[in-house]
């Protein structure tokens, strides 16, 4: 009997033809939800778009199923974890819209640019009124990309067409690989002072979020005009429409906002802003790719071959159960590394310590790579995914092995030189203790540490002097923070010091800058390592 392929929502006629001919392809309304349930007892694969959702329910009452396919680029309607557990391969589709994403930020920018939406809506209340809207040109402008991913990319390349002059923001890219992209690599305050045009390409994160606020719309260059289609909330709606009143910024394109569906907002009321219902991937043949994509997913997954755009699945074979402890640990210290570097060196070694070494050990670069770029990227990256978004940004992570045995009998170092000549490194070790695995982080740079490797930490470097730390507890406690560890390591006695704290909850970036200043700490850092 052939297996049995659900699909839940609409499907490019191209997707289903991938599928006619090998599976037993059924149809249900996914927004049904007593029909959906019954179909997926017999169901091999299951199809979806973004209606239908995929929660633990679902995947406990389909015993044969062996795959759940996202047609598009999210799984917020996916329980990935629930999946995970019944060993349901999770897979999506993450570049099919990004050709649509980026076209998208360019009919803003154009429509910005000469006033089209407005002229074409005063022309159709009857009015001729070319002088009131003349705009500019594109080319030989200083065109400003906030973030060089996939669609950032795009984005530049695509503006290069037109005459411009590029500059970018991204502390996550190497200034080789930008330059090889035409792209002169910026802060963003001189990105803000210089651009004539810019375009936002971040994902949201608790650090992007209100990145373009009134403290730095206050430094723009005026008459600047800004796009943002990447993620409602990068650009602070209400600042915006202040600057815009002010005169400072001369118009804005907006394909997202903070709070979707948006059917009101400060930014409305101006003839200068042109404002689209989130159409980033609104195109057919964003979704036909997307469609494309995961049928050809699931005919591999359902053939019990190598899946690319596996969500949940590790790459590179068969793990050895001595190694798999390890798996998690690495992760965590590429996810610390780049929490304590606040950016992504060019290069970056992974060192394997240890008897360890005696299996094959190859999977855990790539555990430092996928936790490297972890808090990075918008996609959810996964153990295949992973040293691709190092090579799109230039980044070399190299595996070392040393069969030297130290305190520990499995240690790894995950370390890199950054851009302005300072050297990272984080080591971690696991234990298991009564069959249960114990992660543990023994080392950051020169301090030595044993500090569990989960939960949120915080990470503060300091002067050594008395006081401090109560003053960091007090400031917490009145936040509502509690702390549930603490270590503090030094060099000597009034020397460079470092505090690791684990808490019970997430802290704001405010709130770090807060504790940072007071104690007068050059940076402070923060690294969510709770299980997803």
């Amino acid at each position: 009997m052939a297996p049995v392929v659900l699909i839940a929502e609409e499907l490019a006629p191209a997707a289903l033809d991938v599928l006619a001919y090998d599976f037993d392809v059924r149809h249900v309304d996914g927004t049904d939800r007593a029909a959906l349930l019954g179909a997926l007892v017999e169901a091999d694969a299951l199809i979806v778009r973004s209606a239908t959702h995929v929660d633990a329910e679902a995947i406990a009452v389909a015993p044969r199923l062996k795959v759940v396919a996202r047609a598009g680029v999210g799984l917020d309607n996916v329980d990935v974890a629930s999946a995970t557990a019944h060993g349901v391969m999770v897979v999506n589709a993450p570049t099919s819209n990004i050709v649509s994403a980026a076209e998208q930020a360019i009919a803003l920018l154009l429509s910005v640019a000469r006033n089209t939406a407005s002229a074409s809506a005063a022309l159709k209340r009857g009015e001729w009124k070319r002088s009131r809207y003349t705009g500019v040109e594109v080319q030989g402008k200083i065109v400003g990309v906030v973030g060089l991913g996939r669609i950032g990319v795009l984005f530049a390349q695509r503006m290069a067409a037109f005459g411009t002059r590029l500059i970018a923001y991204d502390p996550y890219i190497q200034p080789a690989r930008a330059a090889q992209l035409g792209v002169r690599l910026v802060g963003l305050d001189e990105l803000l002072r210089e651009s004539d045009f810019i375009s936002v390409h971040l994902p949201r994160t608790p650090e992007t979020l209100g990145l373009i606020g009134e403290k730095e719309l206050a430094t723009v260059k005026p008459g600047v005009r800004i796009i943002n289609a990447a993620r409602g909330g990068l650009v602070d709606e209400q600042a915006l429409a202040d600057a815009l009143a002010e005169g400072r910024v001369a118009g804005a394109g907006l394909d997202v906002f903070v709070t979707e569906p948006a059917t009101s907002s400060p930014l409305f009321g101006f003839d200068n802003v042109v404002v689209t219902p989130h159409l980033g991937a609104s195109t057919g043949e964003a979704q036909d790719k997307a469609g494309l994509a995961v049928a050809r997913s699931v005919k591999l997954a359902l053939q019990g071959e190598f899946v690319p755009d596996a969500v949940n699945v590790q790459a590179g074979g068969v793990v050895d159960e001595d190694v798999r402890p390890l798996l998690g640990l690495t992760e965590r210290l590429g996810k610390v590394f780049t929490a304590l570097a606040g950016g992504i060196a060019a290069n970056v070694t992974v060192e394997v310590r240890g008897r360890i070494v005696s299996h094959d050990v190859a999977v855990l670069k790539l555990a430092a790579t996928k936790g490297l770029f972890a808090s990075v990227v918008e996609e959810r990256v996964t153990y295949v995914n992973a040293p691709q978004l190092a090579a799109d940004r230039g980044v070399e992570v190299e595996l070392l092995v040393n069969r030297e045995v130290s305190d520990h009998d499995n240690l790894v170092t995950v370390r890199g030189v950054l851009p302005d000549g300072r050297t990272v490194s984080v080591a971690g070790s696991v234990a298991v203790v009564r069959g249960r695995e114990l992660r543990k982080l023994t080392r950051l740079d020169e301090f030595e540490l044993e500090l569990d490797a989960g939960g949120v930490l915080l990470f503060f470097r300091y002067s050594d002097r008395p006081g401090v730390v109560g003053r960091i507890g007090s400031i917490l406690g009145e936040a509502g923070v509690n702390i549930a560890a603490m270590q503090v390591a030094r060099r000597e006695a009034g020397g460079e010091a470092l505090m690791a704290l684990t808490v019970d909850s997430s802290v704001d970036a405010d709130l770090l800058s807060t504790v940072a200043a007071e104690i007068g700490s050059a940076r402070g850092s923060i690294v969510d390592l709770r299980e997803e």
